[in-house]
């Protein structure tokens, strides 16, 4: 899936640079990553644990068995900080997630496809209580309305060095949709750039119906 029509106008800022905080993780508050698999909202999801690592515990709630630790070392995520928990069973994951929420600091979490909407609504009171900062990656649909103080979407994601079908991967850029009352209500679109190291930096943002260029 290509990205076309994105203007690159705007300063290369790295994320501690931002005022909004898009991309920061906030203490007691949900943000929901929404996309289909393929898109790097797994790494990109590990990317935020990051900050937190590095004072406390982290947790990776792994409901695929795909997460790897190794993963989440080379984007900056502190090694002896990083707790990755196994959790296929979604009945007891709302479970296995309270009892998550009542001793780290972050969270990423993948969320099952039949978990209740009970259960996340709980699950959201519980991360504020608590002042968790969570990223909830769902399985299936979005999470209900609400849940969420801020949603990313993920639109689209290109990889160089690979023009020719062939070659090392390099730099990816990832192409996300801000929405939600963490977004002040606005939706904004864009596009991150992760070359391998521990930073990532927002090479473009434009408010979507600002531009009438679509992206594939």
């Amino acid at each position: 899936m290509g990205i076309e029509g994105v203007a690159l106008g705007t300063p290369v800022l790295d994320l501690e640079d931002r005022d909004e905080g898009l991309l920061d993780l906030q203490a007691g508050r949900i943000t929901e990553l929404l996309g289909v698999p393929g898109t790097g909202l797994t790494r990109f999801g590990l990317r935020l644990l990051a900050p937190a690592s590095r004072i406390a515990p982290v947790v990776a709630l792994d409901t695929r068995g795909w997460i790897s630790p190794m993963a989440a070392w080379e984007i900056g995520v502190v090694a002896e900080n990083l707790v990755v928990v196994r959790c296929d069973q979604p009945q007891i994951w709302p479970k296995v997630t309270a009892a998550l929420l009542e001793g780290v600091r972050a969270l990423y979490a993948e969320v099952p496809a039949e978990v209740k909407e009970q259960d996340l609504r709980r699950l959201a009171a519980l991360a504020r209580a608590r002042k968790v900062a969570v990223a909830m990656r769902p399985m299936g649909r979005g999470l209900p309305s609400g849940v969420a103080h801020l949603r990313l979407r993920a639109m689209g994601v290109t990889w160089e060095g690979t023009d020719e079908g062939h070659g090392r991967l390099g730099r990816r850029r990832l192409m996300l949709e801000a929405s939600g009352k963490g977004a002040a209500g606005i939706t904004r679109r864009f596009e991150v750039e992760d070359e391998g190291s521990h930073v990532v930096r927002v090479v473009s943002d434009v408010v979507v119906g600002e531009t009438r260029r679509a992206v594939g």
